[in-house]
């Protein structure tokens, strides 16, 4: 052969090379789009660090007892899976695949994870396909419609950006230069309050417009049909819930919170008292308030079947209760054996 013909010979084969991996990341971007109206996670659970989230099928969760990395059960707690080994925050689901915040790296993840990068994550829920949408530190993702949205730091400044990016990791956008909580969304928008000059209740659409909702100062809000609900900042971190087609107010709680979430029925919140704080439960219309724990919790997420929630300033143990029907406070031992059970296979 030639010495021309080899150079080429060698010219085609590189290029069908850059060809070809240019098309397999571009296969690998590509996903179908979302269902109109999809949301990746609560508002509530994303303002308790979005340790928890849940499809059709599965409850998909950071198991503590692991570093917090990715596991997978039923609904009921069985059939424990582990589907990644870093550590993560801001579950979301959308379709096949998770999205999160990925604190720190493991080879172990698969493809996208072998740089070891913190930044936002897509991954299938199988545990494979792991690409990274930005290599950047991030809080408060939440995933609304086709795009991904999550605050980040510029560097430079002092606020958080509020940016999006569409789950095939293209159209990224900064939409405001100041801080703005993404974890509320309802039919396509996030509902926040306002961080500048006051903290009313605004909606942002995908295009970062921004309009007034309600003129109150507040912090949280959790969005639901005609009703939001949220912690009064005018009075001592109340919990109240206001609704916006009667135009009224209702206060829950004259107690301060220091956080709640919110499911079908009712509202699980932490108490701020200086002689007897605890987790409580009540009706969301604030009738029936009812002890779930003693003492001060954080973290809590809630599931169609359970709530899981954490002591301050602990890690282990996680404990859960049954969402609906009675309280009955036990340890998440099934997490803990899940971990001790991988642990193992190393």
């Amino acid at each position: 052969m030639s010495k021309k013909l080899k150079i080429i010979l060698f010219i085609v084969l590189f290029s069908g090379a850059v060809i070809g991996i240019a098309f397999g990341s571009k296969y690998l971007s590509r996903i179908p789009a979302n269902a109109p109206g999809t949301v990746g996670n609560t508002a509530g659970n994303l303002n308790n660090m979005g340790y928890f989230c849940e499809d059709d099928e599965y409850v998909y969760f950071a198991n503590a007892y692991d570093g917090y990395s990715i596991y997978r059960m039923t609904k009921d707690e069985q059939d424990f899976k582990k589907l990644g080994s870093a550590q993560v925050q801001y579950l979301n689901t959308g379709g096949k695949y998770l999205y999160y915040y990925q604190v720190n790296a493991d080879a172990s993840l698969g493809y996208g994870h072998l740089l070891r990068v913190n930044g936002l994550y897509r991954m299938d829920k199988k545990g494979h396909k792991a690409l990274c949408l930005s290599k950047n530190t991030v809080q408060a993702v939440n995933l609304v419609d086709d795009y991904v949205l999550f605050q980040m730091m510029i560097k430079g400044e002092t606020d958080l950006h509020l940016f999006r990016i569409k789950t095939d990791k293209t159209d990224e956008k900064d939409l405001a230069d100041y801080l703005v909580n993404p974890a509320c969304a309802l039919n396509g928008s996030i509902y926040y309050n306002g961080t500048q000059k006051d903290h009313y209740l605004y909606s942002m659409n995908p295009n970062g417009s921004s309009t007034l909702i309600l003129e109150k100062n507040l912090w949280n809000p959790y969005m639901t049909g005609n009703y939001v609900y949220y912690m009064d900042m005018e009075h001592d971190y109340r919990l109240c819930r206001y609704d916006l087609t009667a135009d009224t107010e209702t206060v829950l709680t004259d107690e301060r919170v220091d956080t709640f979430n919110v499911c079908d029925g009712y509202i699980y919140y932490q108490t701020n008292s200086q002689s007897s704080p605890a987790l409580m439960r009540m009706l969301t219309d604030g009738t029936n308030p009812e002890i779930v724990a003693e003492g001060v919790y954080r973290n809590i997420n809630i599931t169609s079947q359970n709530v899981y929630f954490q002591d301050f300033g602990s890690d282990t143990p996680v404990y859960h209760t049954p969402t609906y029907g009675p309280v009955n406070v036990t340890e998440f031992d099934a997490a803990l054996n899940a971990a001790l059970a991988n642990a193992k296979k190393k």
